[in-house]
């Protein structure tokens, strides 16, 4: 009988045993799903910050990249307008007859240009929100984006110190650049490179009493050389700015893109 009741009492404790145990492990069960899926909705709302992020650089970016396109082309028509002007003034070397003084220094007046390209910087490396991009191209494309814009401004800063160590000095040399300035402001035209095209500034400088002859100037040893530099470095940047623009109109479209999804 004794052993019956302990036998009975050794199921008993069993069962008790096992219900606590399935028990104790619905329990942790239940606290394992709950930190799931409080993890799972921290997740999904960090991620939904991180849209919203994203966005707000994506447009912010748009904005930049149009306005540094704007720029560009700005930059692209000046050194055109260098190369066109230039090779004017080649031909009225190899055909000096007839050249008009007045024309002659509108088309020199070019070699006093110094277009350059200073885009908008928005540094995502250094600030970590490259990250926040999802798309691989367009964050590459932004990766690259300084190293490509480096690379136009080492070839403008050539023609710079052309414009500023041998332009100006052979140009004052000559003695003409009152009449250069003279022509440059005439006409009232506002620079492409201003600021506020609005502006109308008059400048009256008025043409030198001491002008020297038109063959003086075109017969100057120097001129020639300076002239054909004039051409070929721009030419180059122009390559350049052209490969810089194709690169931001691709990275437009990828913001765009990303910007409608």
């Amino acid at each position: 009988m004794i052993n019956f009741l302990k036998k009975q009492r050794n199921n008993l404790i069993q069962s008790k045993f096992g219900k606590y145990s399935i028990y104790a492990i619905g329990e942790i069960f239940l606290v394992v799903i709950g930190i799931l899926i409080a993890l799972q909705v921290n997740n999904w709302n960090e991620n939904r910050k991180n849209l919203i992020k994203e966005q707000v650089i994506l447009k912010q970016l748009r904005a930049e990249f149009k306005s540094n396109l704007v720029q560009l082309d700005e930059k692209i028509v000046l050194s055109s307008q260098i190369i066109n002007s230039s090779e004017k003034v080649l031909k009225m070397i190899d055909n000096p007859l007839n050249v008009n003084k007045d024309t002659l220094y509108n088309n020199l007046s070019v070699l006093t240009l110094d277009p350059t390209f200073d885009p908008i910087s928005n540094d995502l490396i250094v600030s970590g929100n490259l990250q926040l991009i999802n798309n691989l191209k367009l964050k590459n494309s932004l990766s690259n984006w300084t190293s490509d814009v480096m690379s136009l401004r080492e070839m403008e800063l050539e023609w710079q110190k052309m414009t500023l160590n041998v332009n100006f000095p052979f140009i004052i040399r000559l003695n003409i650049y009152r009449d250069l300035a003279n022509n440059q402001y005439k006409n009232k035209s506002v620079p492409i490179y201003i600021l506020d095209k609005n502006v109308r500034q008059k400048l009256e400088i008025g043409k030198s009493k001491r002008s020297v002859n038109v063959e003086s100037v075109l017969n100057n040893p120097e001129i020639e050389s300076i002239i054909s530099r004039a051409i070929t470095a721009n030419h180059v940047t122009n390559l350049q700015s052209l490969a810089l623009k194709k690169k931001i109109n691709n990275i437009l479209d990828l913001i765009e893109k990303e910007i409608k999804k």
